[in-house]
């Protein structure tokens, strides 16, 4: 197993300190060697009983003796040890590590904790590693928004709690007894370092102590922790204690035995990992700190609660009289009501914050760490809010990252500040040549497509643009892979001159369909294997948890679609040749298919600036009441609401692919070779030209299919299978070609 060296500040009382504790705990009990370099603290004796190791560094501190100290020690610690990793925790062990990083090599991971204030000075001198694990989801969007990290470069845990430690079967006995408790009166429990950035509700549960001693005689308030405002809060607390006439509040200082200090309490008040520890030992908990106020904590507050990591950043201000009103609710409750909210709280532990679950998260972590890195450049139609392209991004996005390898994704795409908080991965400008210029040279292999992307049926401009990525790609050294494209149409003689040219430099070529492989061989194009795949939408899995009709159901309400309503979905785009008759004729067959199914019209823009036009112009020549729906709901919305279509009427590839990916029948209206070549795939019928539509063979096609849409649907599965192995097949042949490319780094 792994050798793995911890870097933090210290082992004293905290939520970081814990979280180190039990991660390392855990990696002890599955064999892994842990290491754990601090300035020490109480917490040591613990660590080494269950089996680590501790070396004593002043890490705790910034000034320039104890960092050059810390420096040395750590340098020649991670030489003498060889660690598989070396974890640092917190900025001042990070900075210090980082910088012995540049001078040796080893395997570098952080982890944040917390959000601090930041300052152009510290932005520069602070080290994330190679990779770095965040404790929420809004402390990773700290990291992207503030030290502009990687998207792919962060991971989320939680904070791990041992259940067993924290059980509701541990006795408060012990500490009932050290602190003569009475067993007749209420406890109320609050565990966090006493620090001025973390003492808030401290202080607040001592301000209300001589109010619940009023409402509640005897109560009884464990104050647990230590830090700079201890002695304040001291003082204020034996001020309190005299004029109230006996030992209410009781601050103990820093303690380790946190579970049965936790234990010995009826309710708890606070943050973070300790309000968590509370929760898994069956205390009813009121989320109270310095970053904000979330109250009892109960089914209704889990969603606030897991985002803001139970530290309540971004809510309301604690303050003393939402305490009060919260803490006497709780102690006002029935022993069996506040034993079912305790119960509840502990479910919420075991389904999200295990240590178990936490120390897979490293491990996943780690193991990335320790491979080669490989960094991928996609190149595609990407930014511009085409559903069909961005479902092509998702699913190769996907694929990459459902790899297992350590891997990190540059993606050109179009305006990426406009797209910021969209996407996963970082995103460089399509349009800005000395950043797409630093992204090939950072990049060990460039992937072009999927899509349509070498055509010049629209413009020679666009198939200009791809081919000067990909061949700017080959100048720098780099690996190319053509991925699930397709080819064409290229009519121009140059245009197919440059396709032959770059396609012949290309490493891996995949193609989705037969047809493309013919245009390339009709090119001249020799020497290179072709696979024939299929779309990467076909093995896209995202969309699973939208395939429930409720969900669709409730999103096509909010566009005015009555509920539990079947519906026809019809996907068009504006075309240069259309038929000049094309909106009057299509918005007929609407109208009868409407009359003579009953199912209403919903049409799909797949990208709305092209197709939201037509699609109102249809809509307004239409008798009948009509409905459109737009990617901006997300491609996973988009997908399941597609699959709730009884039958699709498109013109879009993609909407085509989407409803055969989802198991709906569809009717393609023809304006490019591949919508044929793909119907013809998935032996659904084409319902005429766009550039001469026949509505007698419109009407035909939706007759028919409306006869025998089971037929369809179960013809569908067959054909989607093969299919989706071909999409896999996408995946295998990648994933192979970066294994061989890791291999040789």
């Amino acid at each position: 197993m792994m050798k793995i060296l911890m870097v933090t500040m210290g082992l004293d009382i905290g939520g970081a300190e814990t979280h180190i504790v039990e991660l390392s705990r855990e990696l002890c009990r599955r064999g892994c060697e842990v290491i754990i370099a601090s300035a020490g603290g109480v917490y040591v004796r613990e660590v080494e009983g269950f089996g680590a190791r501790h070396v004593r560094l002043p890490l705790n501190t910034k000034s320039p003796g104890a960092v050059r100290q810390s420096y040395r020690g750590l340098k020649q610690l991670i030489l003498r040890e060889k660690p598989d990793i070396v974890h640092a925790h917190a900025r001042i062990p990070a900075f210090i590590t980082g910088l012995i990083h540049r001078r040796i090599p080893f395997h570098f991971v952080t982890t944040a904790h917390w959000v601090f204030h930041v300052t152009p000075l510290n932005r520069f001198l602070t080290n994330w590693g190679t990779y770095t694990v965040a404790v929420s989801d809004d402390i990773r969007e700290y990291l992207i928004d503030e030290y502009d990290l990687r998207p792919d470069q962060i991971s989320v845990t939680i904070n791990g709690i041992d259940m067993e430690k924290f059980s509701p079967e541990r006795s408060g006995a012990r500490i009932r007894e050290e602190f003569a408790l009475n067993p007749d009166a209420p406890v109320i429990t609050y565990v966090s370092r006493m620090d001025e950035s973390r003492a808030l509700a401290a202080a607040q549960l001592i301000g209300i102590a001589p109010e619940l001693d009023r409402r509640f005689p005897g109560i009884q308030l464990l104050i647990v922790g230590g830090g700079d405002q201890f002695e304040t809060l001291s003082k204020r607390s034996e001020e309190l204690n005299q004029s109230i006439g006996r030992r209410c509040i009781i601050m103990t200082g820093a303690r380790t035995d946190i579970n049965e200090l936790v234990a010995a309490g009826d309710i708890f008040v606070g943050v973070s990992r300790a309000a968590l520890e509370a929760m898994s030992a069956g205390k009813p908990a009121v989320i109270a700190g310095n970053e904000g106020y979330i109250g009892i904590f109960a089914e209704e507050k889990l969603e606030i609660s897991r985002l803001t990591n139970f530290c309540c950043r971004g809510c309301d201000a604690s303050d003393e009289k939402k305490l009060l009103r919260d803490v006497t609710a709780l102690l006002e409750m029935t022993p069996e009501q506040r034993n079912a909210a305790g119960a509840y709280g502990r479910s919420v532990i075991r389904q999200y914050y295990s240590a178990e679950k936490m120390t897979d998260d490293y491990m996943a972590v780690y193991q990335k760490a320790v491979c080669p890195r490989c960094s991928v450049l996609l190149s595609g139609y990407y930014g511009f809010r085409n559903a069909g392209d961005e479902a092509i991004l998702s699913a190769v996005y996907e694929n990459l990252m459902n790899m297992g390898r350590n891997i990190a994704v540059d993606v050109l795409i179009a305006d990426p500040e406009k797209n910021r908080g969209r996407y996963p991965f970082r995103m460089v400008d399509r349009f800005r040549i000395g950043r797409i210029l630093r992204a090939v040279r950072e990049s060990d292999v460039l992937i072009s497509g999927g899509g349509s992307l070498l055509q010049d049926s629209t413009s020679t401009k666009s198939l200009l643009y791809y081919v000067t990525v990909m061949n700017l790609a080959k100048r720098c050294g780099k690996k190319l892979v053509m991925y699930a494209n397709g080819i064409g149409p290229v009519t121009r003689p140059g245009n197919r001159k440059r396709v032959k040219k770059i396609v012949e430099k290309a490493d891996l070529i995949t193609l989705r369909d037969a047809r493309s492989a013919e245009e390339l061989t009709s090119m001249g194009v020799r020497g290179k294997e072709f696979h024939i795949t299929a779309d990467p939408v076909f093995a896209y899995k995202g969309a699973d948890v939208y395939r429930d009709p409720e969900q669709a159901s409730h999103l096509l309400q909010k566009e005015g679609l009555p509920p539990y309503r079947s519906f026809v979905g019809i996907s068009v785009r504006d075309w240069e040749r259309l038929d000049p008759e094309f909106v009057p004729k299509l918005a007929r067959i609407c109208d009868e298919i409407h009359a003579e199914t009953g199912l209403e019209i919903v049409f799909i823009a797949m990208q709305a600036s092209s197709d939201r036009q037509l699609s109102e112009a249809i809509r307004q020549s239409m008798e009948s009441p009509s409905y459109l729906v737009e990617y901006d709901h997300g491609i996973d919305r988009i997908l399941g609401i597609t699959g709730s279509a009884r039958f699709i009427l498109c013109m879009r590839l993609h909407t085509l692919i989407f409803a055969a990916h989802m198991g709906v029948p569809a009717l393609g209206l023809v304006y490019d070779p591949k919508v044929e070549e793909y119907l013809s795939m998935l032996g659904l019928p084409a319902a005429g030209s766009v550039e001469s539509l026949d509505t007698d063979q419109v009407r035909e096609a939706v007759r028919t299919m409306t006869e025998r849409l089971d037929d369809v649907a179960e013809m569908l599965q067959d054909r989607t299978g093969s299919l989706r192995a071909g999409a896999e097949k996408n995946t295998q042949l990648l994933d192979d070609f970066l294994e061989k490319l890791q291999r040789n780094k």
